[in-house]
């Protein structure tokens, strides 16, 4: 069929009233070029369906508990911002520095000057600061400014917490919920010594399991933190890898109770299924984050890699006492059949 007999048929399916069809081909036909003008100039190339790319952003998902808070945990909790602010990587050079020029005696004992900067930087950082500021020209930013000066007393808690898309409770609310969002995992440079008497530690990354404890709301006036303070189980006796090649953790045994803080964004969302042999130790399953985008090489349709739990494809061998495999029970006599 020629090209203009074809679109004679598109026209004739304008036809809404036959009395008029003239007035209902023009009609039709200028409402079709007005919306494909809008659509070509005026509306964003976004279709309706799934998004890409999900939203990931930061809020609360609860109602909030206001807190006065003091003393170490505090503190603990402010020093956590610092560590894990990058403005902050020159300051914290350069007090230790000031340590070790101050205490040239413990000037080779690495873990000493470490615990006595995790206690003295927040002060420090304060009045380092304001002396910058009296400068003229200076170029303190906001973000230094701000956060040197201290948090506010006053603590916002929450007991379930968006970070990035994934929904994260807190382990109180989790016992009385059906779905599981209170496990946690971070992988961190941490200083490790070999005993209470070694002073030379190594920095080394470690793995940390645990669960959150309290969502924290750290308010800097100009910028808000969100914290996790977690129960970490102990890495020494409370967590271990198994000959299948999983991970188990002893949520009972409790360490790292002077680091209780991590940074909301920084931490991944892990889940813990009982183990049926010993149920004080729990399988710790990594899953997927469920705000990646389905892009590979820049493909729309490209399969998006995911971390799973590393376990071995095949069953260890069970030996008995001659260092024979057996395949049958020992107790048991075995029973003839006639064919």
């Amino acid at each position: 069929m020629f090209p203009f007999e074809r679109y004679m048929k598109v026209c004739k399916g304008y036809v809404r009233n036959r009395a008029r069809p003239e007035g209902c081909i023009a009609e039709n036909y200028i409402a079709e070029e007005a919306v494909e003008f809008l659509a070509e100039r005026l509306l964003s190339d976004k279709t309706i369906g799934i998004p890409k790319q999900r939203s990931k952003d930061c809020r609360h998902t609860s109602g909030a508990k206001i807190s006065s808070i003091y003393g170490g945990e505090f503190k603990q909790a402010h020093l956590c911002v610092l560590q894990n602010t990058e403005e902050f990587s020159s300051y914290f050079l350069e007090h230790m520095e000031y340590l070790k020029a101050t205490f040239p005696t413990f000037k080779k004992n690495k873990k000493w000057l470490k615990d006595e900067q995790n206690k003295t930087f927040a002060d420090w950082v304060k009045k380092r600061v304001e002396e910058q500021l009296m400068i003229p020209e200076n170029n303190i930013s906001e973000t230094v400014r701000w956060i040197a000066a201290g948090p506010c007393h006053e603590v916002a808690k929450f007991s379930s917490y968006i970070v990035d898309g994934v929904q994260f409770y807190t382990k109180l609310l989790d016992d009385v919920r059906a779905c599981q969002n209170s496990g946690v995992y971070l992988e961190a440079d941490t200083m490790v010594v070999a005993s209470a008497r070694d002073k030379n530690p190594k920095v080394c990354k470690l793995s940390f399991y645990g669960v959150v404890d309290e969502i924290w709301e750290m308010d800097y006036t100009r910028f808000m933190f969100p914290l996790f303070k977690c129960d970490w189980a102990e890495s020494s006796k409370g967590v271990k890898v198994d000959d299948l090649g999983f991970t188990l953790v002893n949520l009972n045994r409790k360490g790292h109770l002077k680091d209780k803080f991590a940074i909301a964004t920084s931490v991944h969302q892990i889940f813990y299924v009982q183990d049926p042999i010993d149920p004080m130790w729990s399988v710790a399953l990594r899953g997927p984050q469920r705000d990646y985008d389905d892009l590979v090489y820049g493909e729309e349709a490209g399969d998006t890699p995911c971390d799973h739990q590393s376990c071995t494809d095949r069953m260890p061998s069970v030996e008995n006492g001659e260092g024979e495999i057996g395949y049958v029970r020992a107790e048991n006599e075995g029973i003839l059949l006639n064919e």
